[in-house]
């Protein structure tokens, strides 16, 4: 008799079934079990990478500048330190190491470009545990360091390709509990790195913010505050409890690496001070360590209902806070003095022009009025509901009126430390220093708290919108005029909205400075709001248009805010642009409020 073939279900010899436990349901199968090859790859390349970034911190990045201090035993610490707990856990847990190479190598690139600012310009790098110079140093030489810690970034990024190829699995990912608080935490973790690593009083470090510095510098930056939030986002999305943690706890040790650094070297050397943007990344690195030490796998309710009302409550109580905050913050940053001028040589006055007062303050003014306005209607439980998506929007008319304050404050202590400006002509002794007064940090702590802000209002609105569930269809009938009013909101926020003789607005297309991020911000929340709308019920939808109508009006109000107070002031092809999107965005919002109310 021909033999008999084996049921579909069952295993063969060849391919082994997973092991039963004791009630009869079979083990699901452990990261890397199957083929032990990727685990050994990714932890060998983790492994090379942390002992030649220890290497690069004990030989020297550059022949003509030493540490400013004694650092190599922190860095050191900081790079081994994650390696070896990796491999200690790769035996029982596999999962949790293959995590914790991932989190470290989702800053790799952030940190490879910031180091090349020693290759660029060795000089202008705010990097005091690496490179501080002792004299004037012109040009910018590199040494075994250099390619040390350059080999140690490229190890630990094929690492976590590596980490990522082993770790791959057809799971669905769990619901995840912190998924709206540790993004949130690392997006203010992101702020404090695009802050001042240090205060020097040392004439050969010249310490800056990262918009202030060079490109590498700001490229580097810039990287690992994106890649902060999106690994700490893509990190509660992993299918194994076990490597969502252990992602978190890579985050917060690459974290630590790039933010432990300068507050040392302002701690040890007597010439630099801490600032608050790196505690500030310490502070949050350490919670999202200390939460993912946390249960992240939400458990079901039996009662969700009882559930969400509450969540929303706080949810909106925090989004109205900060709006509210935000609004101080801004309303003092707009009156504050922008520029702090201090006189070098006794008897000196100062010019009456360096308080420089910023031609947008009452633009910053009165976007924070408006902010003021939607973060109350958030705060009465009768109004929240349309409120909410307002504020959704109206924190970037901060951000695009804090961005101008700023540039004004920026170009004035530019150009007050200048040669000839000020006292500081030819060989005669400077009269005066001018800093960023009390307005710029003041219109600084509005944009940290404005993006806060910006996070907060999108997380009430994911609680909103499952709250409610499918309970209407979308609108399908303002196609048309919230495409117009996108299409044409982007060109007005592209363009000057008004001419002025000798005066160079600052735009998308071109002359792109300071003001233009603000500009950018913008045009992207009113695009964002505008796609959303298409997506969301006819009363949701009624107010983020109202929102994006709002927020483009402001940036046509820049004709009186701003214009009025430079003098001759002339409306240009923006401010028509703009106007006419603010029309058509409150168009398509009575027809969506209007088709709510059919549907009701």
């Amino acid at each position: 008799m021909p033999p008999r073939s084996e049921p579909p279900g069952r295993s063969t010899p060849r391919s082994p079934a997973p092991a039963a436990s004791p009630t009869g349901e079979r083990t699901p199968p452990q990261t890397w079990v199957e083929d032990d090859r990727p685990q050994t790859v990714a932890l060998g390349l983790a492994a090379a990478g942390a002992i030649a970034l220890t290497a690069g911190a004990i030989v020297r990045v550059s022949p003509d500048a030493g540490p400013g201090f004694a650092a190599w035993p922190w860095l050191a610490v900081l790079a081994l330190a994650p390696v070896v707990a990796a491999v200690v856990a790769a035996g029982k847990r596999p999962a949790l190491a293959g995590g914790i190479v991932l989190g470290l190598a989702a800053l790799a690139p952030g940190r490879l470009v910031l180091d090349l600012q020693f290759a660029v310009n060795g000089p202008l790098a705010v990097r005091p545990e690496l490179y501080l110079a002792d004299r004037f140093v012109g040009g910018s030489a590199v040494g075994a360091g250099f390619w040390l810690l350059i080999a140690g970034h490229l190890l630990t990024a094929a690492a976590g390709v590596a980490a990522w190829r082993a770790g791959r699995t057809g799971e669905e990912p769990e619901r995840r509990r912190w998924r709206l608080l540790v993004p949130l935490l690392a997006v203010a973790a992101s702020v404090g790195l695009l802050t001042m690593p240090v205060f020097s009083t040392n004439g050969f470090l010249l310490a800056r913010a990262s918009f202030e510095g060079p490109w590498p510098a700001l490229g580097g930056y810039l990287l690992l505050a994106a890649a902060l939030p999106l690994a700490a986002a893509l990190a509660l999305a992993a299918p194994a409890e076990r490597t969502a943690r252990g992602t978190l706890v890579g985050l917060a040790a690459g974290a630590f690496s790039v933010a432990l650094p300068p507050v040392l070297a302002g701690l040890y050397r007597t010439d630099l001070e801490v600032t608050w943007g790196p505690a500030l990344v310490l502070l949050a690195a350490a919670v999202i360590a200390a939460l993912a030490f946390t249960r992240l796998s939400e458990q079901p309710a039996n009662d969700e209902a009882d559930l969400k009302i509450p969540g929303l409550f706080w949810w909106r109580l925090v989004t109205g806070l900060l709006g509210l905050t935000t609004a101080v913050a801004a309303l003092i940053g707009s009156f504050a003095p922008q520029v702090a001028v201090t006189a070098l040589n006794p008897g000196a006055t100062a010019p009456v022009s360096a308080a420089a007062e910023s031609p947008a303050r009452w633009f910053l003014l009165v976007a924070a009025i408006v902010l003021v306005v939607a973060a109350l209607g958030v705060l009465v439980p009768k109004t929240a509901p349309g409120a909410r998506p307002l504020l959704g929007l109206l924190w970037a008319g901060i951000v695009l009126a804090g961005t101008a304050v700023l540039n004004t404050a920026l170009t004035a202590t530019q150009a007050g430390n200048l040669g000839g400006f000020g006292g500081f002509g030819g060989t005669a002794a400077p009269a005066f220093t001018y800093d960023l007064g009390a307005g710029a940090a003041w219109t600084f702590a509005a944009l940290v708290l404005a993006a806060l802000t910006a996070l907060a209002a999108a997380g009430a609105g994911v609680v909103e919108r499952e709250d409610a569930g499918n309970a209407a269809e979308p609108d399908k009938n303002v196609l048309t005029p919230v495409v117009a009013g996108a299409v044409l909101a982007v060109a007005g926020f592209g363009l000057p909205v008004f001419t002025v003789p000798g005066y160079v607005a600052p735009g998308l297309w071109s002359d792109f400075d300071t003001p233009s991020w603000g500009l950018l911000t913008a045009a992207v929340a009113v695009v964002g709001a505008a796609a959303l709308a298409l997506r969301s019920r006819p009363k949701p939808a009624a107010a983020l248009l109202a929102g994006a109508a709002v927020l483009t009006g402001l940036h046509a109000a820049e004709l009186p805010l701003v214009g009025g107070t430079l003098g001759g002031a002339s409306p240009a092809t923006g401010f028509w642009l703009t106007l006419a999107a603010a029309v058509a965005l409150l168009i398509a919002a009575g027809l969506a409020a209007a088709g709510g109310r059919r549907g009701a």
